[in-house]
């Protein structure tokens, strides 16, 4: 059984929910700033046996899959990470619907049905 996020569950789950989208995206700035070293280093790497650089960026890459874990075992959907964009699954009028969250709302104060994505979605 799936569980439902009422919006008030939603908005209450936001501290949390904030502070870990935060920090997936700054991972992801992270890695992308780093992008023009990652391959050159990485081929060495694999010839070397590794280096410092390449360590980092793997716990980068560890960090951001164990915040993306904690925000699957919440029940929450991230569905862009370059944005900061997240559902929670609800319920509207007896059907399923993602309530949508955007790393930089106050609030949750958006839905849409599963099948229209963000380009859907209505004001709560």
């Amino acid at each position: 059984m799936t569980p439902y996020y009422t919006v008030e569950e939603a908005n209450a789950a936001l501290p949390r929910v904030r502070a870990l989208v935060g920090k997936i995206l700054n991972i992801r700035e992270k890695i992308l700033a780093s992008q023009p070293e990652i391959w050159p280093l990485l081929e060495k790497s694999a010839a070397n046996g590794g280096n410092l650089r390449t360590t980092e960026l793997v716990f980068e890459f560890e960090t951001l899959r164990a915040r993306l874990r904690d925000l699957r075992e919440m029940n929450i959907f991230v569905k862009d990470i370059n944005t900061g964009l997240i559902d929670f699954l609800g319920k509207r009028d007896g059907d399923d619907v993602y309530l949508c969250w955007k790393y930089d709302e106050p609030k949750v104060a958006f839905w849409h049905a599963l099948e229209s994505g963000f380009a859907g979605r209505k004001k709560i």
